[in-house]
């Protein structure tokens, strides 16, 4: 954990979060700044700042974070569809420096393009 990483706070229950779901490794809970109808963020319980710090011992994490989306998804109504948007880098959007999976969905989800 990272003393001054708000996530980190988070994990560590210092700061309070509106948490959907939670295991030994993983931890998701709801955007303060909803940026659609179900608007849910999914982070490591173990730091790393971006998808460029990964190493090949976080693999195995990295893909039980994926696989648990649809299912999340699934749980907030998003049988339709969901988007899932990572934000890497300062050029690529990231504010919070710790590696966090958008998941968002609901009505009136706006397309690219």
């Amino acid at each position: 954990m990272s003393s001054d990483c708000l996530f980190c706070k988070m994990v560590g229950g210092e700061i309070p979060a509106d948490v959907v779901y939670e295991d030994d490794e993983i931890l998701v809970f709801k955007d303060i700044y909803p940026k659609a109808e179900v608007h849910l963020l999914m982070i490591p319980k173990k730091h790393t700042d971006s998808l460029t710090t990964l190493s090949p011992e976080d693999d195995a994490l990295t893909a039980r974070m994926v696989r648990l989306l649809p299912e999340l998804a699934s749980t907030q109504g998003l049988d339709g569809g969901f988007r899932t948007i990572i934000n890497t880098g300062a050029d690529g959007g990231q504010i919070i420096f710790h590696l966090h999976i958008h998941l968002l969905g609901g009505k009136n989800l706006p397309g690219f393009g």
